[in-house]
């Protein structure tokens, strides 16, 4: 036997094995990973994606990089902590599952797409991402596809109507998450290899701090939006391009509301009750019935619990030059009016005592308790002496909205109140505020008579 022959002929055969197997084209199904529960089953696409290995990206810990099996852990972990935020335990059961998909970012704004689908026994849910992605938009969307399982679990496979979840839900849930333990629900691709060990960023989580400290810096410089606000958020709102007010006012509010009696099962019904009704305030009235009859009591409700918030923290005093401009922006009422049918709106401000004296009572019973609760806030930011000042102005009004409040309930349906008494509340209040205005200019004429360095003395 020609055992050299023999070995050659093998060796070459492996060779053009070797070879064969390189030739051949590369296998461009999907990933598939499937999380620990099951009900996450992720994929991604086998097209190389270039800002998911740029460098300068990688080392942005505000942008999360997403990986296919990181992404299956995380995503447990965040439904862990949303299910403990609404008072559920770690292993409770669920019932439809969630598709992630993961695709190549074209930039760091692409969106998000939310797609449901009812089948034999249950909804599943299909969560379109972009393999990088802000951390806030990331932690909303599960938030919304989670909270979307949550609703639907009850609602029939054959219905038309899915769950529609009220935004500040969504964004509020996910931003406690984040502020609770983002390192542990936001796991990013690995930034690069070092020595053969794989190097990462990491975010430093300080536990036992105030979850909502990053809500109070936010809101510091800026007053928290009302319900109504909160109810009918635009796209840059929810993605945290107006300073992250909306994300802070939400988180908030979702704080707060947990807060009251039985709150987390309250949620859990609100969730329960949304397939069954056309928009989320029907259901929310029905959850909360026993806190907020309507939702103008889910209103008042709400600025009681900011300005307790802004009272607790504050924070510093705003500059005088700052505290000057501020109180002059909320004694404006910005409007709008046209010179003819036919023109285009011209914008413009007008006065509060303008607003008291020509608005008709719907506007003005729905934009001056507003700027009511801003000038309360302003309160504890202006610097002496624009906050006494404010604080005249708030109690002016606040005595107004209160002389008519009770002027109307006394008044018999489809009847206007007594002019009379509401003629003389209002002359009282013009009366109040033209004062304030003299006080108001005496100040700025000696802040104006100032060193740029020097703040204003009291009048």
């Amino acid at each position: 036997m020609n055992f050299p022959r023999q070995r050659c002929a093998i060796f070459l055969g492996l060779l053009l094995a070797v070879f064969s197997a390189r030739s051949q084209p590369a296998d461009d199904s999907p990933r598939v990973i499937r999380s620990f529960s099951g009900q996450f089953v992720v994929t991604a696409s086998p097209e190389f994606s270039l800002l998911l290995h740029r460098p300068d990206l990688a080392a942005n810990t505000n942008l999360v990089r997403l990986e296919p099996s990181l992404l299956a852990i995380a995503a447990e972990r965040f439904k862990v902590s949303l299910w403990h935020q609404l008072g559920l335990p770690a292993d409770a059961a669920w019932s439809g599952k969630i598709f992630l998909t993961l695709r190549p970012a074209r930039s760091p704004d692409d969106e998000v797409l939310v797609s449901s689908a009812a089948f034999a026994h249950a909804w599943n849910y299909r969560l379109e991402l972009p393999d990088v992605l802000p951390c806030q938009r990331y932690a909303r969307a599960l938030a919304s596809v989670l909270l979307l399982e949550m609703a639907n679990r009850n609602n029939p496979a054959g219905s038309d109507h899915a769950a529609e979840i009220p935004p500040w839900l969504a964004a509020g849930l996910a931003q406690s998450a984040l502020a609770d333990d983002a390192a542990k629900i936001i796991l990013s691709a690995p930034a690069k290899t070092m020595n053969g060990l794989v190097q990462s960023r990491s975010l430093q989580v300080e536990h036992g701090f105030d979850p909502l400290a990053g809500t109070r810096r936010t809101l510091q410089n800026s007053p928290a939006l009302t319900f109504d606000q909160l109810s009918w958020p635009d796209n840059d709102q929810l993605n945290g391009d107006d300073g992250g007010v909306y994300l802070a006012s939400a988180q908030l509010f979702v704080h707060e509301l947990l807060g009251v009696t039985n709150g987390p099962a309250k949620c859990r019904d609100l969730l329960a009750r949304l397939p069954d009704c056309r928009n989320w305030q029907t259901a929310f009235l029905a959850a909360f019935h026993e806190d907020f009859p309507r939702l103008l009591d889910v209103e008042k409700w709400w600025a009681i619990r900011v300005i307790a918030f802004a009272a607790q923290a504050s924070g510093p005093r705003w500059p005088a030059e700052m505290s000057r401009s501020r109180l002059t922006e909320l004694l404006a009422v910005p409007v709008e009016f046209r010179s003819d049918s036919n023109a285009l709106p011209v914008h413009a401000d007008i006065s509060l005592q303008s607003a008291l004296q020509n608005f008709a009572p719907v506007p003005r019973d729905s934009v001056l308790p507003t700027k009511l609760r801003d000038l309360q806030l302003a309160v504890f930011r202006l610097a002496p002496p624009f906050d006494a000042l404010a604080e005249g102005y708030r109690a002016a009004l606040a005595e107004f909205l209160e002389k008519n409040k009770i002027s109307s309930s006394a008044t018999p349906a489809g009847r206007h109140p007594a002019a009379a008494s509401e003629t003389i509340g209002l002359a009282e209040t013009l009366k109040k505020m033209d004062v304030l205005d003299a006080r108001r200019r005496e100040v700025e004429t000696k802040f104006d008579s100032l060193p740029q360095n020097l703040n204003p003395v009291g009048p």
